[in-house]
């Protein structure tokens, strides 16, 4: 069973820019999922085990970017131009896949990590 462990969650000001780390060993495709309180696990962005396909949602386009470095058994979530309403504890989570598709809903994943908190303040 694969360990996903999410780290460089914290507190940013509006207009800032935090980077999310999660380390995962193994080859799966990865997503970023958030959840603010009161509301649904929001899908944030995917990438596919071979790094060539990418997905983001729509709130997020063009302000995040999603990457891995197989190497270091490392998926990266950059966030850049923040807005509060970013505010969230961002998931990682895994799914058993060698191949460039990118999975975008929560029930196509198998691991899940314990998430890190996002606070943006306007």
């Amino acid at each position: 069973q694969v360990q996903t462990v999410e780290s460089g969650g914290g507190l940013v000001q509006a207009g800032g820019s935090l980077r999310l780390s999660c380390a995962a060993s193994g080859r799966y495709a990865m997503g970023w999922f958030r959840q603010a309180p009161g509301k649904e696990r929001e899908f944030v962005a995917a990438i596919s085990w071979t790094g060539v396909s990418t997905y983001y949602g729509e709130s997020v386009k063009g302000r995040f970017t999603i990457s891995r470095d197989n190497a270091k058994n490392t998926v990266y979530l950059q966030m850049n131009s923040l807005k509060p309403e970013d505010t969230a504890v961002y998931y990682c989570a895994a799914r058993r896949d060698y191949s460039s598709t990118v999975f975008q809903r929560k029930n196509e994943y198998d691991y899940w990590g314990q998430g890190t908190q996002v606070t943006v303040s306007s």
